[in-house]
């Protein structure tokens, strides 16, 4: 797993905050990613978002990368 922001995403404070909210993102659903190598990449609009709403790209994102598994059925 790579985070990646480079220059046009801001200055250094901006670039380490926009890799912190990717890092937090994968942490919240860890369990769900199919093993492989990711690289993502912050773009600028990363700093104004609200949480809520980077769930949701990040979600659609990852379903359309086909990298969450479906999420397993507990036995009874």
């Amino acid at each position: 797993m790579a985070f990646v922001a480079g220059k046009k995403v801001g200055n250094a404070v901006k670039r380490n905050r926009a890799k912190r909210r990717l890092r937090a993102l994968f942490r919240e659903r860890i369990a769900r990613y199919r093993p492989g190598a990711y690289i993502l990449v912050a773009k600028p609009a990363i700093l104004e978002a609200d949480h809520a709403e980077l769930e949701q790209a990040w979600t659609k994102a990852l379903e359309r990368a086909g990298a969450l598994s479906r999420p397993r059925k507990r036995p009874q």
